[in-house]
This record gives C-alpha cells, structure tokens and sequence, in this order.
C-alpha cells in the first residue's frame, strides 16, 4: 500500500464503515455516521488519538514546570506550533478537541507561572482577572497566547449525497 493508501477498518476495531489510513500516516478517522436526529447518512473525518497526544507533548515539553525560558518565547513557540496544527486539522470534525487543547495549554501555563513565581491560586486570580471577575489573556512582552478554539472549523463543502458512497449501486433501476 503506498503512503497515503487507505484501508477499510475491521468491524469492531472502530466501528464498521470505518476508513482509516494506514499506521504510519494516521492522522484522520473518516466514517460514515448517520446524523443525530435525522435519516441522512454523512461522512465525518475525525482527528485521530497519535496527533493530539504528539501535540500535547510539544506543549508539556515547552511549559514544564521548571523551565527557565522566557515566557514571550514560550508564547511564540506555543502560538506557531498551535496556529499550524489548527490549520491543518480545522476541516474535520474538530470544535471540541480545540475547546480541550485550549483548555489545557491554558492549566499548563497556570501551572508553570505558580511554579515559577511562587503564586497562590489568589495571586493568579489577582493578576489574570479583571475588576469584574473576567479573565484576562495570559501576555508577556505584548505576546499573548494563542486561543486554539478561536479557530474557525470548516467542514466539508459537500455534504451527504453529493459524496459517492461505494456501498450502495450508483444508479438502482
């Protein structure tokens, strides 16, 4: 099978209908779901487990507790390895592993700032929040971290019967 060949899933391993690509290259999950609440059958892409996990360790290998990088550069490297991952997967089904990736660069630079200087958790309240109890961007030297979950997820110009199913015959008299 060549690089970017794909193979049909094993009934079971991942559901049936399952296409995945084949291991050295499995980034997406494409699968055929029929949508909640209707008839209509769709083709959803996925973002598998392996890039998520490899941009997780990106980011705790940049935002260790002890680390003793400036916390602009931290910012910058975090915001280009971030806006390229977000590029790249932003056309599967994506909205909720962006809202969980925000949600954790976010605790890991909590956790490093507390580390690093000390901070009560009503330190960081005091110096994250504004007068009215809203949150301000983690920023330093005017970098400010880069919001994953801002990204805007566009799936799928054609949709539904306008994708060639090769389950079915193309044309049942």
């Amino acid at each position: 099978m060549s690089r970017g060949a794909w193979k049909a899933g094993t009934p079971g391993s991942e559901g049936a209908g399952t296409q995945q690509c084949v291991p050295a290259t499995r980034r997406f999950r494409i699968q055929w779901k029929r949508k909640g609440g209707t008839t209509k059958w769709h083709v959803y892409t996925f973002i598998a487990d392996r890039p998520i996990r490899s941009l997780k360790a990106k980011i705790r290998a940049l935002t260790g507790r002890t680390s003793q990088q400036d916390l602009a550069t931290v910012l910058i490297r975090l915001t280009q390895i971030m806006r390229g991952w977000a590029n790249y997967f932003k056309h599967a089904v994506a909205k909720h592993v962006f809202d969980r990736l925000d949600a954790f660069v976010w605790w890991r630079l909590i956790r490093m700032l507390r580390a690093r200087h000390r901070w009560s958790w009503g330190d960081v309240r005091r110096r994250l929040t504004t007068p009215n109890g809203r949150w301000l961007p983690i920023a330093a030297d005017g970098v400010e971290l880069f919001r994953i979950a801002s990204v805007t997820v566009s799936r799928y110009r054609y949709r539904a019967s306008t994708i060639s199913n090769p389950w079915q015959p193309a044309n049942p008299v």
